[in-house]
């Protein structure tokens, strides 16, 4: 199972960035050679996102990180973060209340799609956050719901709650589902 999942990510990676090599940096991570220098550059940024993938990886998930990429053109140009287990993901750290949770989140859903607008292999993409704030279960599934409500991709709300320390995986489709009721 580990090297199908392996493979799945190295395909995508690979096929989103066909000319990157990619770097194991410690078990279960690999990272865009490109975005390396990001270590030296942006240490403190580093940190944090190798901090968040960790909660996912120590899990059994694999993560490729990719490139830091801008689109020209595009409003709200910047690619996703990296491929986990076989799908993009955009990740962000949120410790303001449901609106900010709300507008980070759509700002993290329209940077995964941007990267998969013309993607042969998937058209599906999540947004993992990991939750600083102590918004309760319910109110941020329904947040994220009501953020769903037009939107129609495939794709999953990862959420760590760091005040419990608890991992919360959605799909849209389950998020969607609350506000159709």
């Amino acid at each position: 199972m580990k090297k199908e999942l392996w493979d799945s990510c190295f395909e995508l990676a690979s096929l989103l960035f066909p000319d990157e090599k990619w770097i194991p940096t410690e078990p279960n991570i690999w990272v865009a050679k490109s975005r390396l220098f990001q270590e030296k550059r942006e240490p403190e940024k580093w940190k944090k996102e190798m901090a968040q993938v960790r909660i996912l990886t120590i899990r059994g998930s694999i993560a490729f990180f990719l490139p830091d990429k801008y689109i020209k053109g595009e409003k709200g140009n910047k690619t996703a973060d990296l491929v986990l287990d076989g799908e993009v993901v955009e990740m962000k750290t949120i410790s303001g209340g449901r609106e900010t949770l709300g507008g980070k989140f759509k700002y993290g859903y329209r940077q995964g799609a941007l990267l998969i607008k013309n993607c042969e292999i998937t058209q599906k993409h999540s947004v993992f956050v990991r939750l600083l704030s102590d918004i309760p279960i319910k109110s941020v599934k329904a947040k994220i719901a009501g953020e769903l409500k037009y939107r129609f991709d495939e794709g999953r709300f990862i959420c760590f709650f760091e005040q419990t320390k608890e991992l919360y995986i959605w799909t849209y489709d389950e998020l969607r589902a609350i506000i159709s009721t």
